[in-house]
């Protein structure tokens, strides 16, 4: 089967997610080319897994200090561009075309007439899942910025609805956890002023990761530039993350058992989103600013879950060779049947 895949390249969750499905495709004997959108080529890091990728400019939101603006984003647009995309890519090809949020490919094949099968966790808002912060902007977004046909929406439960567990690595867990070792990734915060909010904890150790790595003057806390294979080894061992309420990394979180504490974007209704189920599920912490005694109370609070989900990836794959019949009760209900939510205390 030949599969052309866009990856919407804005956040690295997206792009996380693409990575477990492109050796689950690459193992099921699929020949896969990928796309990827949302920010410049050099951008991208340890993209050896999609062989050959290609990129181009999409759409991509204008933020912050933390905060979505959608003036911003409006102008900074490339439409031209982006139409020019859309009518340059050829998709007749294929015989499978899948997007991940990736608004170049999935109005390609609309304009093409060709069936898109939406892999991600923004086509769970298709469904009655915990929502906040929305708005008519957001609202439309969410609906027109990557349109599919069918529309696989994943998330950390199924809220009774016909959704999938995320899809994400699994991993042997840890043997050994350092309790006062934190992983903190903010990317659309101000890196000084994190450095600066989390100096005062001393009894903990900080790895903060950013596109732009601040300068840190302080011993226990150690500013990174981006890497997917030294950012996963401090992932590994920590107790506890600190991040935007982005789905990916809070997926792998769960997976194993680190304790969460998300700060959303402002005006970004995925996010608030996210962050509200987190606090509905009992999954994780959440704060609305980058407030120090929320901080604190949760580096001193030593409980977390540990959320084990299958190989949703694979699950996947199975499911597109046997003709993508429709996934009714049964087959969603079969594949929660293995998640399990286990209490862990570091």
């Amino acid at each position: 089967m030949k599969i052309f895949y866009g990856v919407q390249g804005t956040g690295n969750g997206h792009i996380t997610r693409a990575r477990v499905m492109a050796k689950e495709l690459y193992a099921a004997g699929c020949q896969v080319d990928f796309q990827f959108s949302g920010r410049p080529a050099e951008q991208y890091f340890d993209m050896e897994v999609f062989n050959g990728y290609r990129v181009k400019t999409g759409l991509t939101f204008n933020t912050h200090k933390g905060q979505v603006s959608y003036l911003k984003t409006a102008l900074e647009a490339s439409p031209i561009r982006f139409v020019r995309d859309i009518g340059s890519l050829d998709l007749s090809a294929y015989d499978l075309v899948i997007s991940d949020f990736e608004p170049v490919t999935a109005w390609a094949a609309k304009r093409q007439q060709k069936k898109v099968l939406g892999i991600g966790h923004q086509y769970a808002f298709g469904h009655k899942i915990p929502r906040a912060g929305g708005d008519p902007i957001a609202d439309r977004v969410m609906k027109y910025f990557a349109p599919a046909d069918i529309g696989i929406g994943l998330h950390w439960h199924h809220f009774g609805q016909p959704i999938l567990p995320p899809i994400i690595e699994t991993p042997e867990l840890p043997q050994q956890v350092q309790a006062n070792k934190i992983v903190v990734y903010l990317p659309f915060e101000d890196g000084d002023e994190v450095v600066r909010l989390l100096c005062p904890f001393e009894n903990f150790e900080f790895h903060v990761y950013s596109p732009q790595p601040a300068v840190s003057k302080y011993a226990h806390v150690q500013c990174k530039p981006l890497s997917r294979d030294g950012f996963q080894r401090d992932l590994y061992d920590c107790a506890g993350i600190i991040s935007n309420a982005g789905f990916e990394l809070a997926s792998e979180s769960l997976q194993l058992g680190k304790k969460i504490l998300v700060k959303p974007l402002h005006s970004q209704m995925e996010q608030i989103s996210n962050a509200e189920a987190l606090k509905q599920l009992g999954y994780g912490h959440t704060m609305f600013d980058l407030a120090p005694q929320v901080i604190e109370d949760w580096l001193h609070n030593p409980h977390s879950l540990r959320v084990t989900y299958p190989n949703v990836a694979k699950i996947i794959v199975q499911w597109i060779n046997a003709g993508m019949p429709a996934m009714d009760t049964e087959f969603v209900e079969r594949v929660w049947e293995s998640v399990e939510v286990l209490q862990v205390k570091h």
